[in-house]
């Protein structure tokens, strides 16, 4: 069924009548205006939804659509809400209270504003913060439910990345990447040499200052008897930089300052505040394997501590550490392995696996870890430093086909659920 085909006059009726009995300061029986599934949309949800859709776009200047086609859009809208929380609720997706709190205190921090201060704003507005807090734990496991069912639908191939990579486009996405600070102290193409000295000796103690380690911002906007103008050039490739920097941000490290660029403007200092996909990237690797026992009802916290140490004596006594991984590890992804977890990458493992593994030598085996897993015996193998720089220019290509296919996905997905639906308009 197409809403937009079906949508009834009974719905705008009621619509109107009710914001004409709510001028009228007269109470109305709220009443159902589509049954989704399991559902009901209400009258006085979909008021409510218009009524915050014609305020957003007063605030952004935005001139609203015909009422018909604001009611029919916006029902639309909640009913496909409606049937992505329901899945969410079949499939057991969960807010916990910490997750909302700090999803609560993002969308504060996004608009300069503290906790106590957004709930003020709020108030002010008559709003309810227990309605805002419902709203936005609906809004993630919309967003849980939608990369949970869209991201498997999506597939990038080895073929796709080396295509994508040879065109003009690929090649721009993954070129180095520059974020830049620039100060310029102006000077006059007419001034004397002896102004022109002094000038460039001021920008020379800037300079010394900044390598002396005063902050480059603090640095140009000191006090003194010359004013620098500039700011941040945001992230730049090297063809978006202005042609005066080119020859000179690929040779700062990050953290640098330019020696200064004369031009006919004036003096230049440039500072790299960082960069992305410039160096090769280097990280260093561990090759291990481990044993992990889970306490249970049947196996307390400390006998599973000295399950593992008495595993960690009998492979320091000769016993092979992988059949004794076959036999008593409760890691199903490698027990049948012999524990072995391949090579691993700095932030793969948990906090405290990684750091009882970064501190045990090649061929010995670490003392008894507690992870929220349970409790480990960690055996390092071999570490290493790998050149991830391909890699990472894959992933960087990778993640941009998939971000430009999901929203072609997340529309046929909508279209299909909204298809697969119960939907009675009233």
């Amino acid at each position: 069924m197409n809403i937009r085909n079906i949508l009834r006059g009974t719905i705008f009726a009621a619509l109107t009548l009710g914001a004409a009995s709510l001028q009228a300061e007269t109470q109305m029986l709220d009443q159902v205006v589509a049954i989704v599934d399991d559902d009901v949309i209400m009258a006085s949800e979909l008021r409510e939804r218009i009524a915050d859709t014609k305020n957003g776009m007063a605030a952004q200047g935005i001139e609203a659509p015909p009422e018909d086609v604001l009611v029919r859009d916006t029902l639309d809208r909640l009913i496909l809400e409606s049937i992505q929380v329901q899945k969410g609720a079949r499939v057991g997706v969960r807010i916990s209270d910490a997750q909302l709190n700090a999803a609560v205190q993002r969308i504060a921090s996004q608009n300069g504003l503290s906790i106590e201060q957004f709930l003020g704003v709020l108030e002010s507005q008559g709003q309810s913060y227990a309605a805002l807090r419902e709203q936005v734990r609906k809004e993630m496991i919309i967003s849980r439910v939608q990369q949970g069912n869209v991201n498997q639908r999506i597939e990038i191939t080895d073929q796709e990345v080396d295509n994508f990579l040879e065109t003009e486009e690929g090649q721009k996405l993954t070129q180095p990447e520059y974020q830049i600070l620039h100060a310029l102290l102006a000077i006059s193409p007419d001034a004397s040499a002896e102004e022109t000295a002094k000038v460039e000796a001021y920008v020379e103690k800037v300079l010394a200052s900044i390598r002396a380690g005063t902050a480059f911002d603090k640095a140009v906007s000191a006090p003194g008897p010359y004013k620098f103008s500039g700011g941040n050039l945001g992230w730049r490739s090297l063809e978006d930089l202005p042609s005066l920097f080119a020859d000179t941000a690929p040779g700062l490290a990050k953290g640098e300052t330019s020696e200064p660029i004369r031009s006919d403007s004036g003096f230049h200092l440039i500072y790299m505040a960082d960069n992305r996909g410039a160096d090769q990237m280097m990280v260093a690797q561990t090759k291990a394997r481990h044993i992990l026992v889970k306490p249970s009802e049947i196996m307390t916290d400390d006998e599973a501590r000295e399950l593992v140490s008495d595993l960690k004596s009998r492979a320091e006594s000769g016993e092979d550490f992988a059949e004794l991984a076959k036999e008593y590890s409760e890691d199903i992804g490698s027990a049948q392995e012999g524990g072995e977890l391949g090579w691993t990458s700095p932030g793969q493992m948990v906090a405290e696996f990684e750091n009882e593994m970064n501190i045990t030598a090649i061929g010995d085996i670490s003392s008894p870890v507690r992870s929220q897993f349970g409790w480990h015996i960690i055996e390092v193998e071999d570490r290493r430093d790998e050149d991830m720089t391909s890699k990472a220019v894959r992933n960087r290509a990778t993640n941009f086909l998939h971000n430009r296919k999901y929203q072609e996905e997340l529309d046929a997905w909508l279209r299909q659920i909204r298809d697969e639906a119960f939907v009675d308009i009233k």
